[in-house]
């Protein structure tokens, strides 16, 4: 078992690098299978689902060469077969397979996808979808088999803008015969990164970003190139670590654009950061305000950056109030929070925090990926040392988090028990 040990209140100065979006290549993997050809993928993040999906993908025949942050993927001797079940229920992201699978082979077999329990995560839209371009879909003793004599493209409507089965069916639409159109599709930065690899390949997808995209189906496509994007969470995470500790801290890659309400927030609180092209210098301030944050879709403060921010909260002088709308199981870090000494009383998805208080150092668990990233932001706060268990979840999405910090100043280490 691996964990984290953190000595708080160390100043943070120097700079910290943003890596790839996760959110971007777990999709942009999948999707480098949709070829028969050959993908390079640049500016790739070094963590555990990017291995994970390596595998899968090399399970499924593929030939993936990860070096320099630069993967390399060779489609020549691909085949389709189940996706085993010790892969799927490992991963969220291994849903994508279904589209891909789907689009290129007619036929997907895969167990339903795990990773982070935040809440219930149907994929009943991602299955909607696949049917709407005419496959059927079997389920039984919750493995998913989907197949189709035709892919033919159709209106999809998406009664949620969710960001998988955007995605998913732009997967499946690529290579179905005619025209898709998406309806409320979601918007964020990954969508659009995503399209541009496929449309890379000679693929025709046109408004992605917007909440209507439109899809005109190829027969083939060609060799595929792409850079993921920065990671706006990790962005996002450092941001608020250095609005708590920093002493002209600065984070550098930003895309301040698909930052917008995370700045504002942070700006609404008092926080003292100076933005300049791609970099935001931070230094702490003593008095911050409270605010209120609530979590929505893409443009609105992202589901994933909310838990982070409800431990930046308890240190603004009033109180706030943090309202998760996305995922019902998004509040389980409160009580780890509360037994470090924050004041919060917890209203279902609600959360009313009362500041600011001090923090002390204890033992915690990282329930989830951005459950782990809160209790880190406590820890670095925290009188004293903190001791983060189930850190596999923080390793899963924050690429070389240890050395990051470490090279700011933080007082923290991996050890494996």
């Amino acid at each position: 078992m691996k964990k984290l040990i953190i000595e708080g209140k160390h100043k943070l100065t120097g700079t910290i690098n943003i890596g790839g979006a996760k959110n971007s290549i777990v999709a942009l993997l999948p999707a480098a299978m949709l070829t028969n050809g050959r993908s390079i993928i640049y500016n790739v993040p070094d963590i555990s689902d990017v291995h994970m999906l390596i595998e899968m993908m090399r399970v499924l025949g593929a030939n993936v060469i990860f070096k320099n942050e630069t993967i390399t993927v060779d489609n020549t001797n691909n085949f389709n077969k189940e996706i085993p079940e010790e892969y799927a229920t490992k991963l969220r992201a291994s849903y994508y397979f279904m589209g891909v699978l789907l689009a290129k082979y007619n036929y997907s077999e895969i167990s339903y996808p795990g990773g982070c329990s935040i809440g219930s995560r149907p994929i009943d839209l991602h299955i909607t979808g696949f049917e709407k371009l005419g496959a059927k879909v079997k389920i039984v003793n919750n493995k998913y088999t989907i197949k189709a004599k035709k892919l033919i493209g159709n209106d999809i409507f998406l009664d949620f803008a969710s960001v998988g089965a955007t995605l998913n069916i732009m997967f499946t639409a690529v290579k179905a015969e005619g025209i898709t159109h998406i309806y409320n599709a979601a918007k964020e930065p990954e969508i659009v990164n995503v399209a541009s690899f496929l449309n890379s390949m000679g693929a025709k997808i046109y408004g992605a970003g917007t909440s209507e995209i439109t899809i005109e189906g190829v027969k083939e496509l060609g060799d595929g190139i792409v850079e993921v994007i920065p990671d706006r969470i990790e962005a996002g995470t450092y941001l608020i670590i250095g609005a708590l500790l920093g002493k002209n801290l600065i984070i550098e890659g930003i895309i301040k654009e698909h930052l917008g309400s995370v700045i504002t927030k942070l700006k609404e609180i008092g926080c003292n950061l100076k933005i300049e092209g791609t970099t935001v210098l931070l230094n702490k301030v003593d008095k911050l305000k409270p605010v209120n944050i609530k979590t929505l879709v893409y443009p609105g403060f992202p589901t994933d950056l909310g838990q982070p921010m409800s431990t930046l909260l308890t240190q603004c002088e009033g109180e706030s109030l943090f309202e998760e709308t996305i995922y019902e199981n998004r509040m389980r870090h409160i009580k780890h929070l509360n037994a470090m000494g924050a004041n919060i009383k917890l209203f279902d998805q609600s959360a009313l925090i009362n500041g600011k208080t001090e923090l002390t150092g204890r033992t915690v668990v990282a329930t989830d990926l951005r459950a782990g990233a809160a209790m880190l932001v406590a820890g670095m706060l925290a009188e004293g040392t903190t001791t983060i268990t189930n850190i596999e979840h923080i390793l899963r999405g924050y690429e070389k988090i240890v050395e990051k910090l470490s090279s700011v100043g933080a007082s923290i280490k991996l050890i494996d028990t």
